[in-house]
């Protein structure tokens, strides 16, 4: 097999190939795949009969061939146009093998089924507080490009991380749930995750839920809301917000949503988990992660310690603090700011709102009047199509400094 030629018939041709090596074969000792080419226990199924009497039966053709592909993933193509069924079992096959807890093929294993099965992969994530997973399977996450569902709570993203240039790509155009509460974000950190949408009017279009909970944003920062056209629900508890009249008034103006007095389901952490084929495989690498011997531990922490920011000490206290939770249940029920958008029936009742308790206070008519023309040129905005909401205020100096760094 060593020195003879791989021939590899590709949409209707036949070509050769000479740079792939198959998988190397495993330890005798081991109960593992050896060299695919030679009798091998694996290949039989051993069971007893009715007297006791030990019997094995050949695996078919398709188990052997499956378990072969699976072990040499990463010389795979594309998958794209073989059956679901197919691309199921061999990802489970795959799995089995724990080839994709091998940083050198994982990464490169999951594109390979994202780009042929999408959702089926991966549909929701949840990483809630589990901020070192996130880090050091960064690679992989990014090949989920069909999420659905992300949760991104507690993992101290701040205002300037990586991970936002793939939320606001191409390849995340299906999200329509995001989570990214208790991530120390500012204003800047805002303006930074939509500076791509305002700008080039691209990403996170079918977004329709968004949790920015717990974190120091103001009032300031809805204005960098209004490029997300889907926006239906949006969670601002324990932030800098106020509520308030004026509140509920800009955010109507802005993003179209009313405060909700009851609290909202989908927000609620119970309803979001991961699901998809790939599931199993998180849990691989955070079990991989969490049995990690103490001391290679505490030596890679130190290296990137010293390596990204110097400061030892300033790491270890960061990685032992207690994620970003609110203090008790009471709390969160107190400072829960949900706002949703009304039903179409509901539409035009809710925009009086804010007049009409404006007309309980009983204040003056140059103010009723000064409002009413802010809300009419507000709604003239909204009703102005997408390039005109691009005008030359929208781009301010620090618009145009992140443009050019991306």
């Amino acid at each position: 097999m060593d020195n003879s030629t791989i021939y590899v018939r590709e949409r209707g041709s036949l070509r050769r190939v000479s740079d792939i090596v198959l998988a190397q074969p495993k330890p005798v000792s081991s109960c593992r795949r050896t060299n695919p080419f030679v009798l091998r226990k694996e290949h039989f199924i051993f069971t007893y009969n009715a007297e006791g009497s030990l019997r094995y039966t050949t695996k078919s053709l398709f188990d052997i061939t499956l378990s072969f592909v699976a072990d040499n993933i990463h010389h795979v193509d594309s998958l794209v146009g073989f059956p679901e069924q197919i691309g199921d079992r061999l990802f489970a096959a795959v799995e089995e093998n724990r080839i994709f807890l091998n940083a050198d093929i994982s990464a490169k294993a999951l594109q390979l089924f994202s780009d042929a099965y999408g959702g089926m992969v991966l549909g929701s994530l949840c990483l809630r507080n589990r901020f070192p997973l996130l880090h050091e399977r960064m690679d992989e996450i990014k090949t989920f490009h069909s999420l659905k569902s992300l949760d991104l709570f507690g993992c101290r993203l701040g205002d300037d991380h990586e991970i936002f240039l793939h939320l606001t790509s191409s390849s995340l155009a299906s999200l329509i749930q995001l989570f990214i509460g208790g991530n120390s974000l500012s204003d800047v950190g805002l303006q930074r995750l939509t500076a791509p949408i305002r700008m080039m009017k691209k990403g996170l279009d079918c977004l329709q839920f968004l949790d920015v909970s717990y974190n120091p944003v103001s009032e300031r920062a809805l204005r960098y809301l209004t490029c997300l056209p889907k926006l239906e629900k949006l969670d601002a508890s324990g932030t800098s917000f106020r509520l308030g009249t004026g509140l509920k008034t800009t955010i109507w103006n802005l993003l179209g949503l009313i405060y909700s007095e009851e609290p909202l389901d989908t927000f609620d952490h119970l309803t979001c988990k991961t699901e998809g084929w790939a599931e199993q495989v998180i849990h691989q690498w955070e079990t991989n992660s969490s049995q990690m011997p103490k001391q290679k531990k505490i030596d890679e922490s130190r290296t990137s310690a010293l390596r990204f920011f110097g400061r030892q000490k300033f790491v270890r206290e960061a990685l032992n603090a207690a994620p970003v939770v609110c203090e008790s249940q009471e709390e969160a029920k107190r400072e829960r700011l949900h706002f949703y958008r009304p039903a179409a029936a509901n539409h035009a009742p809710e925009r009086q709102t804010p007049s009409t308790r404006n007309h309980q206070e009983k204040p003056s008519r140059h103010n009723i009047k000064k409002r009413q023309r802010q809300a009419e040129r507000c709604d003239s905005s909204h009703q102005d199509p997408p390039t005109k909401r691009l005008s030359s205020p929208t781009l301010t100096a620090e618009d145009l400094d992140l443009l050019n760094s991306y």
